[in-house]
């Protein structure tokens, strides 16, 4: 049996125990939710002449558990997901509610950064995912506060989910390894989160702040990190809009090439500007059917580098698609473009480094999901 069929199988089995819990604790039970998604993906890319050849190609993409449960003022959520190359934990926390208004959050949990949720509509996701600003997890502790319309996150993480040289992992973190030549010793530790949200009539405005250390793993010394946000998202009848400007530093200590960084993400790793800025424009819209609904969008978003190399060049990643929502299914139709961005262009296997060449390269994904 493989690695990952172990995996599942361990994972299966801790479900089925959670369900078989004495009768003593059927307060639990009562209020154990289990659930998952299974989903397959197309691909074609237009700058591959294999998958043009072939006229793309489709896969198995993910198999996502997930569980959840509430006794008294405490609870817990969970998900753990297995793709056609890795797999990962995505979530596992517990809660405790020290009132209706304070929640406390520990364990594998969401890192507070950026607008609720996603800066993206779309599967590929938002710019910003490719730098760990966005739907990233870490381990640690937030504590998560609501009133009326207002939400304040605070949160203290003490590294991420898995270890810096391990690249199997869902969100984007620093790495520690070899990319292009280059050798990077980098581990995220020490991390603090502050974003504070009010929302008015449906639009929800805010600004999120993001302070860690770097510690460098071959020479003992300590650098540091830290990210600044303002961010919009707005429902106006059917239509949504999201606004987001940011301002990253990566401050490495002792580092080889002081302008770039190492990060790792879904198997891969690849290089990105070690300062800069990242703006996101989104627009959506949502329409009603007598099955589901259908939401179009288009995602845009831009990196401009802030460092001592004056040869790094912008990235810039759009995704024009729709989202159909049918009983228990969703799929995502996305056409994506991208200049001088990892993951969606020929020979610029980095986001805001030198270009090679000067063209936006395109390809199309569709990604389909049945969720129980």
């Amino acid at each position: 049996m493989g690695k990952t069929m172990t995996k599942f199988t361990a994972i299966a089995a801790s479900l089925l125990a959670v369900l078989a819990v004495p009768a003593g604790a059927a307060e639990i039970n009562e209020n154990l939710n289990i659930g998952g998604s299974v989903r397959v993906n197309y691909s074609y890319i237009d700058y591959s002449e294999s998958s043009k050849d072939k006229l793309g190609d489709i896969a198995f993409d993910t198999l996502s558990l997930t569980a959840s449960g509430q006794s008294g003022n405490w609870g817990f959520a969970s998900e753990y997901r297995l793709n056609n190359s890795t797999d990962y934990l995505i979530l596992g926390y517990a809660t405790y509610d020290m009132s209706p208004e304070l929640q406390i959050q520990a364990g594998v949990t969401h890192v507070p950064f950026g607008n609720h949720g996603y800066i993206s509509n779309s599967w590929w996701m938002g710019l910003p995912y490719y730098l760990g600003f966005e739907d990233d997890r870490d381990v640690g502790v937030k504590a998560v506060y609501k009133t009326g319309g207002m939400q304040t996150d605070v949160a203290f993480f003490k590294s991420p989910e898995y270890g810096a040289s391990n690249n199997a992992r869902y969100a984007a973190d620093l790495f520690t390894g070899t990319i292009n030549g280059t050798e990077y010793n980098n581990e995220e530790t020490n991390q603090f989160n502050l974003r504070h949200t009010q929302t008015f009539s449906g639009v929800t405005v805010g600004a999120s702040g993001q302070y860690g250390q770097i510690y460098n793993s071959g020479t003992g010394n300590t650098g540091d990190r830290f990210a600044l946000a303002a961010h919009l998202n707005g429902n106006f009848g059917s239509w949504n809009v999201q606004m987001q400007a940011m301002h990253y530093e990566f401050d490495a200590a002792d580092a080889e090439d002081e302008n770039k960084i190492g990060v790792s993400v879904v198997g891969w790793q690849y290089e990105v500007s070690a300062k800069g800025q990242i703006y996101n424009f989104n627009v959506a819209k949502t329409m009603a059917t007598d099955w589901g609904s259908v939401k179009f969008y288009n995602d845009f978003g831009l990196l401009t580098p802030d460092v001592e190399d004056d040869s790094y060049d912008n990235s810039f990643q759009n995704v024009t698609g729709m989202a159909i929502a049918a009983g228990p299914t969703y799929t995502m139709v996305d056409l994506i473009a991208g200049k001088n961005m990892t993951f969606s262009t020929a020979n610029n296997d980095h986001v805001g480094l030198p270009e090679i060449g000067d063209d936006w390269d395109y390809r199309v994904n569709i990604n389909f999901g049945y969720y129980f």
